[in-house]
Order: structure tokens, then C-alpha cells, then sequence
């Protein structure tokens, strides 16, 4: 099974108060805004983004992505509004969907409301229940005490993996 057979148009997600969409050329102002962050990128292993051409690249980027199979990359709203909050995304599939990768952010103006709780209670729960993954990894800096904590609020458990090229990562994972 790969993305291919299961998604013919791009999955949105709701919650009670998120919508989780595609990320779209018209969301250039906020993409910039989270990637340029020094909060949000403060433990991430990237160049800030610096300019509009750059954020709508990586717009077309994660999008190119979904169309080849390689992840589905969400934009967080609240819900009946259109304005881009944080993403979350799932890739690094294995080669049968039997594990992936998730990764988040959000706007330091929405942390501490259980924006980000509910997004990954969705998307976890989506990644078991559509793909039939039975693994989802997820990689935080060993001092971003917020990720690791919501991630274990999740039952991800830390692993002993160390990856030589960034020591300071956490590898944790939840199995189905």
C-alpha cells in the first residue's frame, strides 16, 4: 500500500475547534511568519525563512510532496477561519506504510491552548486508523521539554536512538 492508493484528493481533518487543510499559495504570509520565528525555530535544525518567495517554495514544496507520495503536510486553523496557525505533518513512511514520521509547529501566540493537543490526537489517530500504521516516530530536541511532554501525554515513549548527525535529538515512538 503506499499514499497513492489511498488518497486521490488531499485529506482534511476537523476537530472540534481545527480544521487541518492544505497548505495553500495564499497562506505566503503566515508560512513566513512561522518559519522565520525565533521560538519556533529555536530548536529545529533550519535556516530561518527570510522572504516570500521562499515560504510560497516551501509551500509548492510540501505539496509536491503529497502529489509524489511522500507525506501529507497539514496548515493548522481554528475552525471557519482561514488563517494559518502551525502545521503538522506525517512522512517517512516506510516502504508499507507500517511506520512514519511526525513533525509540528505552531505560532508562539497559540501555545498553551490545546491547539497542538488536539491536531496530534487527530493526526495519530488518523495515521492508525487510514493508513494502518502501526509506528509513528517523532524526533524533539532534548531540550524542548513542551514537545517531549505532549508527546508522552500521547504514550510515545522515549527510545535510546542517537542520530550522529544531530546528538541532541530525542527519537520517541508510539506503537498501535
Amino acid at each position: 500500500m503506499t499514499l497513492n492508493n489511498i488518497f486521490s484528493t488531499f485529506p482534511t481533518l476537523t476537530t472540534e475547534r481545527l480544521t487541518l487543510r492544505q497548505p495553500l499559495e495564499t497562506d505566503v504570509q503566515q508560512v513566513l511568519l512561522l518559519r522565520s520565528d525565533a521560538t519556533v525555530n529555536k530548536y529545529l535544525d533550519r535556516k530561518p525563512t527570510a522572504t516570500r518567495e521562499e515560504a510560497i517554495s516551501f509551500i509548492r514544496k510540501i505539496n509536491d510532496n503529497f502529489k509524489n507520495n511522500a507525506g501529507v503536510y497539514w496548515a493548522i486553523s481554528k475552525r471557519g477561519e482561514e488563517k494559518l496557525i502551525g502545521t503538522i505533518c506525517i512522512f517517512n513512511f516506510s516502504g508499507e506504510l507500517k511506520s512514519c514520521e511526525i513533525g509540528y509547529e505552531l505560532l508562539p501566540g497559540y501555545h498553551g491552548q490545546g491547539i497542538m493537543n488536539e491536531a496530534l490526537k487527530k493526526v495519530i489517530e488518523f495515521s492508525f486508523h487510514t493508513f494502518g500504521v502501526e509506528t509513528i516516530e517523532a524526533c524533539t530536541h532534548k531540550d524542548n521539554h513542551g514537545s517531549a511532554k505532549l508527546l508522552q501525554k500521547f504514550n510515545f515513549e522515549k527510545t535510546t536512538i542517537i542520530d550522529a548527525a544531530n546528538p541532541g535529538l530525542i527519537v520517541f515512538r508510539l506503537s498501535k
